[in-house]
């Protein structure tokens, strides 16, 4: 177990990816894919439900988490939980890219594709019921946006869609970065364990620095990050982002 002040150099290689992708004060965005390209035959038959588009946003959302704990650290505000929440974030996002366009066959993927955007529509409709919210005009509700889906999937005669649950999606992603799978599941459970506030993530993955009895005699317990426990999980975003990187390329460009 580290017992050092916080060094963070493990965080170097995956920092220094995100620096690249800023801009201007933005996030450089994944190329649109070339009509003459794989991922585009992909995407020609689902309309708007473009399977690069959920790539691409996906890719965005984890250069945030990554660069928000990139921030944190400049700024010397390092907690035992942040670190774990944010890159988890990312892991999630770079491994959902990297599930959407390796998936084994066009069939699989466009399933994929069209699962997740069902899944997204779901929680569309939800969110509708919950604020009472009626698109204005000629758009489409949520639960509209999910049969159209539907839909389109009955006619290119897909298998079923299925909602992706995220642990699915590293376990089938972690190959495609070269990694192995039941690890990443392994570290991802721990990060969300911090995301949720649970105990057992403390006693695994946390370093105790200091007790401080109270005067009920209970004592609470000072933590900080344990970098042994946490140097995985950078390890392993950094390896889905490159791969990520490289997929969709060669997947964009013309054929």
């Amino acid at each position: 177990m580290n017992t050092q002040a916080f060094n963070g150099a493990y965080l170097l290689p995956l920092f220094r990816a995100i620096e690249q992708t800023r801009s201007e004060g933005a996030y450089l965005q994944l190329p649109a894919p070339h009509p003459a390209s794989s991922l585009a035959a992909d995407d020609a038959p689902l309309g708007p439900y473009a399977i690069a588009h959920l790539v691409r946003c996906s890719y965005t959302a984890g250069l945030a988490h990554a660069d928000a704990l990139r921030r944190l650290v400049a700024a010397g505000e390092i907690d035992p939980t942040s670190p774990w929440t944010l890159l988890r974030g990312a892991l999630e996002n770079f491994a959902t890219g990297l599930w959407l366009i390796d998936g084994a066959g066009r069939d699989e993927r466009r399933r994929r594709g069209l699962s997740l955007w069902d899944e997204d529509m779901r929680n569309r409709h939800q969110h509708e019921q919950d604020t009472s919210h009626q698109p204005s005009g000629a758009g489409q509700t949520g639960a509209q946006r999910r049969m159209e889906i539907k839909d389109i999937a009955d006619r290119l005669r897909l298998s079923p869609l299925t909602r992706p649950g995220t642990h699915h999606i590293l376990l089938a992603a972690a190959p495609s970065a070269g990694l192995t799978a039941v690890k990443v599941g392994a570290v991802w459970r721990a990060a969300s364990g911090f995301a949720h506030g649970r105990y057992w993530p403390n006693l695994r993955a946390s370093q105790p620095r200091a007790a401080i009895e109270a005067d009920d005699g209970i004592h609470t317990i000072a933590l900080v990050i344990d970098e042994d426990q946490h140097r995985p999980l950078a390890q392993y975003c950094h390896s889905m982002l490159r791969r990520l990187q490289e997929h969709y390329t060669a997947r964009a460009q013309a054929h």
